[in-house]
């Protein structure tokens, strides 16, 4: 229960908070700018070019959504970050603490209340891509439940990372810190040219720690077209998903270690 009221007054916060609002209404605006080719495309389709706008419509479907996941991702960080330090910052965790609160308890309140608000922007890229793809005259054929979990699993990677790294940094230094591992692992990624002016050792080792956030990407299923479906087994699925719940668990696990030997006085 105290885990649960810590969420959901935090989460509350996030609703009234300033910062956040006017990114979301940042982001909103780019989202209205790239959708404008939208109309274009389905006021030009014919017989004799759907499959050419099919692939178009595509395109500029997960170009945006591409986009907006990126954009979530370090939304995820930053507002778990802020959420650890500003309690800190103010000083009203003292009066949280006294209730009595043990401080994993605390860290879990924040976690939580993150992930209602990823959750909440990852429903709403949900349906920002169904209404891309029918201004587009198209229809999207993915699973809903692919394009959730698949984002919910890297966003709670990178909050984990948010809250690890604001344990022991300032806040700005850890969001820093997310964005460097974030740049990391794309260009240690298979496909990426960075890997082979690495030692071979160097590249297996940061490989190894950073999160492949790569297999938890939304956009290997996102498609208009069922011929384009990649049949992927629940097996791979199950997999996949439970190495990117299970490094976020890890993460938080590591946050609530150094949280516990950290002192609460304001900063």
């Amino acid at each position: 229960m105290k885990i649960w009221a810590i969420a959901t007054n935090t989460f509350a916060g996030f609703l009234r908070d300033r910062l956040l609002i006017v990114v979301f209404i940042i982001l909103l605006g780019i989202v209205l700018l790239l959708m404008s080719p939208m109309l274009a495309y389905k006021a030009v389709t014919t017989a004799a070019n759907a499959a050419q706008m099919q692939a178009l419509v595509l395109s500029e479907v997960a170009a945006i959504m591409s986009f907006l996941s990126g954009c979530g991702s370090f939304f995820a960080a930053l507002a778990a970050a802020t959420a650890v330090a500003a309690e800190m910052k103010s000083g009203t965790i003292q009066a949280v603490m006294a209730r009595p609160v043990k401080r994993w308890q605390f860290l879990a309140g924040k976690y939580l209340s993150v992930m209602m608000l990823m959750l909440c922007y990852v429903v709403l890229m949900l349906g920002m891509s169904y209404l891309l793809a029918w201004m587009g005259g198209e229809r999207i054929q993915s699973a809903p439940w692919l394009l959730i979990l698949y984002p919910m699993a890297r966003y709670a990677i990178y909050a984990a990372l948010g809250i690890l790294f604001v344990t022991f940094m300032h806040t700005a230094v850890a969001f820093g810190m997310v964005f460097l591992v974030a740049v990391l692992t794309t260009l240690l990624a298979p496909t990426a040219p960075l890997g082979g002016h690495l030692a071979p050792w160097v590249h297996t080792a940061l490989y190894s720690v950073l999160p492949s956030t790569g297999l938890l990407s939304e956009d290997r299923f996102l498609s208009i077209t069922s011929a384009n479906l990649h049949p992927v087994s629940w097996l791979d699925h199950v997999a996949t998903l439970a190495y990117g719940f299970d490094y976020a668990l890890v993460c938080l696990l590591l946050a609530m270690w150094s949280f516990h030997y950290r002192t609460l006085r304001r900063e």
